[in-house]
């Protein structure tokens, strides 16, 4: 039986060796096992926070065998199987469910500007080769299409299409999407945690959960349990830090955060280039501070 996916699942960054030369698979065993017993709900490697373009098909592989070995079931795993190129797409999602993935996270398509009819084929060909749930992701500023809600309900009529990952910054597609398929589409939030969870979304694809997972997590289960003002207080200490890794630089800015958190992961890929040190010294104080009014999270202890 599928598991049902619920709160708050890290897009996890990607731990590289020395000068990038190839995957720190150290480093990210350490990273899996942080997240979980920090209280993640699930991970998403291979995501854009993970670098996805930057990795050849055999880092590929390697990166998902060791978070699917590290997490050894215990919290969900699904990977990031986007390309532009459908055959590789079934390609890598396939290989991700024969390692042993709970379910996939798939961009659409992110320069060809595809139809609904074309995108509708892309995943389709998809979910007939696999047997996991795929939680397709809207972001429009980044695939160049927009997945409005009546498109998404289309899709949910496919076998294995169960999630969206929303990051259009509307929140009232998470009401939206949920009417339109008759709640056959869950909505995770990609950006708006607070507001989308309060609107119905059953997670959150965080990346400030690289460092924070801890919180994270809390967000979502204080929002599960009812206690919406607490939930909304750790929020809103969480939104100076949300700001300050948004934006461009959020690969450079969210390795700069986990190192500052005592879990460094190395330097993002070329062409990123690492965080500017005035934006890196801001980063380390907003965390200091953050810390000082009484963090959960603590990869150094």
């Amino acid at each position: 039986m599928d598991k049902i996916f619920r709160g708050s699942h890290t897009v996890l960054a990607t731990p590289f060796t020395p000068g990038g030369r190839g995957i720190d698979t150290d480093a990210l065993r350490r990273l899996v096992d942080w997240q979980i017993e920090s209280g993640s709900h699930g991970l998403i490697p291979l995501g854009s926070t993970g670098e996805f373009l930057s990795v050849s098909d055999d880092e590929r592989t390697q990166i998902v065998e060791t978070v699917v070995d590290a997490a050894d079931g215990r919290v969900p795993t699904l990977i990031g199987t986007a390309d532009e190129w459908t055959d590789k797409a079934v390609r890598y999602s396939v290989e991700a469910q024969t390692i042993g993935a709970d379910g996939l996270m798939i961009i659409s398509p992110y320069y060809s500007s595809p139809t609904e009819d074309e995108l509708f084929e892309h995943f389709r060909r998809i979910s007939d080769a696999v047997s996991i749930p795929i939680m397709v992701y809207n972001n429009p500023n980044t695939a160049n299409v927009d997945l409005r809600p009546e498109f998404v309900a289309r899709l949910g009529t496919l076998e294995n299409l169960r999630y969206i990952k929303e990051s259009s910054g509307d929140i009232s597609r998470v009401r939206e999407i949920h009417r339109v398929s008759n709640d056959r589409v869950s909505v995770f939030a990609g950006y708006h945690p607070f507001e989308s969870l309060a609107a119905g979304a059953k997670g959150y694809v965080s990346v400030i959960g690289n460092f924070l997972p801890a919180e994270s997590a809390a967000v979502c289960d204080l929002m599960d349990a009812g206690r919406h003002a607490e939930a909304l207080r750790l929020y809103n200490r969480m939104i100076p830090l949300l700001n300050a890794i948004a934006g461009d630089k959020y690969v450079s800015a969210t390795k700069c955060a986990m190192a500052a958190v005592g879990m460094p992961i190395g330097e993002p890929r070329p062409p990123r280039l690492a965080l500017p040190s005035n934006d890196a010294a801001r980063l380390q104080r907003l965390i200091a501070e953050f810390r000082a009014e009484g963090a959960v999270s603590e990869a150094a202890d």
